[in-house]
């Protein structure tokens, strides 16, 4: 949904540093068409316990302060996204909950694209091996309706790779809420 101009401001949602810097790169790099202008959202208050977001978090700053890339940060408030997921604790992971927790993240994605004058949104919820694309795509569709129109950009997964393989990031082991968390 390109502006009058024909351009496309849009708003990244990110999970993480390593999930996102190929995502980031390219669009720095302006290696994703017709995009003018774009921003980092970090909006996980799924993610649990409150250090683990904290980690999170500052490797995505530490990332975007280091290419120059604008980055926004939404509101941690997990007792909201346990509200917004009660009653599917026990789904499975790719299951209902993790529908549930890409909708209510997009929903506040696509209010914080209109209130900003961005018109698009992408992701990298779904390059994580620990989630399923077609589902944060759909979910993504469902949310953002008809007010903001959601790119299922296809990202360069060899770049990702190349760039987590020379950072020093901060790796987590689960995809984020403490209904992911493995035992080790």
């Amino acid at each position: 949904m390109p502006d009058n101009n024909g351009a496309v401001r849009l708003v990244l949602v990110s999970c993480c540093a390593p999930c996102s810097a190929g995502a980031i790169r390219q669009l720095h790099d302006g290696m994703v068409a017709d995009v003018s202008d774009f921003i980092v959202l970090f909006f996980n208050p799924n993610i649990y316990p409150a250090a683990e977001y904290q980690k999170r978090l500052a490797e995505q700053i530490k990332y975007c302060e280091a290419l120059g890339v604008k980055y926004a940060v939404g509101e941690y408030n997990h007792d909201a996204w346990r509200a917004a997921v009660h009653g599917l604790e026990d789904a499975p992971e790719r299951g209902a909950r993790c529908t549930q927790c890409f909708k209510f993240r997009f929903c506040y994605a696509r209010e914080f694209a209109k209130r900003n004058g961005y018109n698009a949104i992408a992701s990298v919820l779904g390059v994580s091996r620990h989630k399923d694309q077609s589902q944060v795509d759909a979910a993504a569709r469902d949310a953002c309706g008809a007010d903001i129109e959601y790119m299922p950009i296809k990202w360069d997964e060899n770049l990702r790779q190349q760039i987590g393989r020379a950072s020093d990031f901060y790796r987590q082991n689960y995809c984020g809420c403490e209904f992911s968390i493995r035992k080790i």
